[in-house]
């Protein structure tokens, strides 16, 4: 019996070893894929991507040395405006699905359709936002357009991030909130909220960063031209002015498609790897900042 035992010891060793092998070579090639990538992203546009003309100045689109400037502020701009309508309404979907909706069928499907439609395909959302946006309203190409196509696209991805950041919370903490005396709402806004913000955060940049590379649902919705700003122009009703939301807006991941769709630009290879650089390292700060802030928040609020 004891030799039997120790040879099962043994064998078992012998498979843990094999099998921590096995995952350790495919988690390498992994890295060593995605590493890859991104550096020859970046070794082939970093020039363009560090010269401040391209970053500021205007697109040309038939002649050499355009830039990317009014794509990349309408990058910034149509994130902005797509968290500021989809981050409240995702907090107060989530918290009502973990902490005020009872365990029911109607409950079970909501949640059922949120993480279907968090995985839906962004062209079929482009779509949606360009008949009912774009056509119904008559609203056109535009920025409002874009930001609702996002929004659509963004608030199930965010609804399920809070709710599974809330539903994380130890259930001894809401009982503690509640022996206290606090109300079902001031349990989740004074305890369970401190706690679930860091992985809220992160979720949120994350998303923001998946936001921020869309291309397909703006195509049809925030549309494919990108009119030179003007940052002194503060008339809302002219194509010129950086915040008037009824202006089509191209984005930088549209304007990767666009122009090599269209291959017109001269110095077309150029641009593209440099606008393609641009949006690596800005997807790329999204996630150091949401590592970085979910750190920091996760001591503050925590005390840990």
């Amino acid at each position: 019996m004891p030799s039997n035992l120790s040879e099962r010891a043994i064998k078992a060793k012998r498979q843990d070893k094999t099998a921590t092998v096995i995952i350790s070579v495919i988690v390498g090639f992994i890295i060593l894929l995605l590493a890859a990538i991104i550096i020859y992203i970046l070794a082939k546009g970093i020039g363009k991507a560090v010269d401040p003309s391209f970053l500021t100045s205007n697109p040309q689109q038939f002649k050499e040395g355009g830039g990317i400037g009014p794509e990349l502020f309408n990058s910034f701009y149509l994130l902005v405006i797509t968290l500021i309508i989809s981050f409240p309404l995702s907090l107060g979907a989530a918290i009502f699905l973990a902490e005020y909706a009872p365990a029911n069928a109607v409950t079970s499907g909501i949640k059922t359709a949120i993480e279907v439609l968090s995985s839906l395909p962004s062209i079929v959302v482009g779509l949606f936002a360009f008949l009912l946006f774009v056509i119904q309203m008559g609203w056109g190409f535009s920025i409002a357009s874009g930001a609702l196509a996002l929004t659509v696209f963004n608030i199930p991805l965010l609804v399920r991030t809070i709710q599974q950041a809330l539903e994380s919370v130890p259930a001894h903490q809401r009982d503690a909130g509640l022996a206290m005396g606090l109300t079902r709402w001031e349990t989740t806004i004074h305890i369970i909220l401190p706690t679930a913000m860091p992985a809220i955060v992160t979720g949120l940049i994350l998303s923001a960063g998946r936001v921020f590379g869309e291309a397909a649902a703006l195509i049809y919705s925030a549309g494919q031209s990108a009119p030179a700003l003007d940052f002194t122009n503060f008339d809302l009703s002219s194509a010129s002015c950086p915040w008037n939301i009824w202006r089509p807006a191209e984005t930088l991941a549209v304007h990767i498609w666009k122009i090599n769709s269209e291959g017109v630009v001269p110095d077309l290879e150029a641009v593209s790897d440099g606008t393609a650089a641009v949006l690596i390292i800005c997807v790329l700060a999204f996630n150091l900042l949401a590592r970085f802030l979910g750190k920091r928040l996760g001591k503050k609020l925590t005390a840990e």
